[in-house]
């Protein structure tokens, strides 16, 4: 097997994994709350990157941080997954599965808008247009199925998913910056992260532990939400002659979502969604052509 191949390989996994999470968060937030979830996904997160960090023998870099790398880690770690987990577990609760996984994809989209002040990139109207298709998106999702869905939908819970896709693009563009090694600099975030979170449970929350189905679909979220499978996505992005094919297979991720939300869930999955999907995918997909134009010009 090529490289390429293997790089399709990893991040078809990647995907496929990414996939699953959404369904796990809800099985997981029936018997924890969102502030109990984040903490056990952290905790496995932590561990597990520690033992890919260890099997890389890179443990030596996590001493090797500078003060000022240190700070980074402690003001990120309050970021993700302090911040924007607890709000997206909270949008989890909050709505169903179908609308909160693609609501929260729109983070590309809010990039581009945050990337002019932070970056100082400018935007066209082609993103501005990209902007308004997948906000399109966010309306027939939450339509759920008709107009009287809009009397039924958390109009919180809508603007909590929204809230993360801000969160997570500024996340993005502040990781960008920092030229860390990366699994060194995710497991020092979330190790800061971790050290918060157990706060936040002690004061907020109690710390509950039973072997039933909601701990298993936890350990599983931290597993495959940050520990392995983002792992896997970085091997993908290095093996790869094309990160711009690689990437784009991230957008299958919420299309096959929705047959684990519906098969495991059990929720009817109402033809809004998937309409309200490719609305939010084409609208990246046209932010994307924005990019190139800009690359070229």
């Amino acid at each position: 097997m090529n490289q390429n191949k293997k790089a399709y390989l990893f991040a078809g996994l990647a995907v496929l994994f990414w996939s699953t999470v959404a369904t796990s968060f809800k099985l997981a937030l029936r018997g924890y709350d969102f502030i109990q979830l984040i903490f056990y996904v952290s905790a496995v997160s932590v561990a597990l990157l520690f033992v890919f960090i260890v099997v890389q023998r890179k443990v030596k870099l996590i001493f090797k941080q500078s003060r000022k790398k240190w700070l980074v880690s402690m003001l990120m770690g309050a970021l993700n997954p302090l911040v924007y987990y607890l709000v997206l577990f909270k949008a989890y609760s909050l709505l169903p599965a179908q609308i909160a996984q693609p609501i929260n994809m729109v983070w590309p989209i809010v990039l581009a808008l945050l990337s002019v002040p932070f970056l100082n990139q400018k935007i066209g109207w082609i993103s501005i247009a990209a902007l308004f298709i997948s906000f399109t998106g966010v309306v027939f999702i939450s339509s759920q199925g008709g107009i009287e869905g809009f009397k039924q939908v958390s109009a919180t819970g809508i603007i909590l998913a929204l809230v993360t896709s801000v969160l997570w693009a500024m996340y993005w563009i502040l990781n960008v910056r920092d030229k860390r090694d990366e699994v060194i600099k995710l497991f020092l975030n979330f190790a800061f992260g971790l050290i918060y979170l157990t706060v936040a449970v002690a004061l907020f929350s109690d710390f509950k532990v039973e072997l039933n189905q909601s701990f298993w679909a936890a350990i599983y979220s931290g597993v495959f939400e940050v520990g392995i499978t983002y792992v896997l996505w970085l091997k993908a992005m290095n093996l790869t002659t094309s990160n711009a094919k690689i990437g784009n297979l991230v957008f299958l991720a919420p299309f096959i979502s929705l047959l684990f939300i519906h098969f495991i869930l059990k929720e009817t999955i109402y033809i809004t969604t998937f309409i309200g999907l490719v609305f939010i995918v084409t609208g990246i997909f046209v932010q994307q052509l924005d990019k190139t134009n800009r690359g070229h010009s």
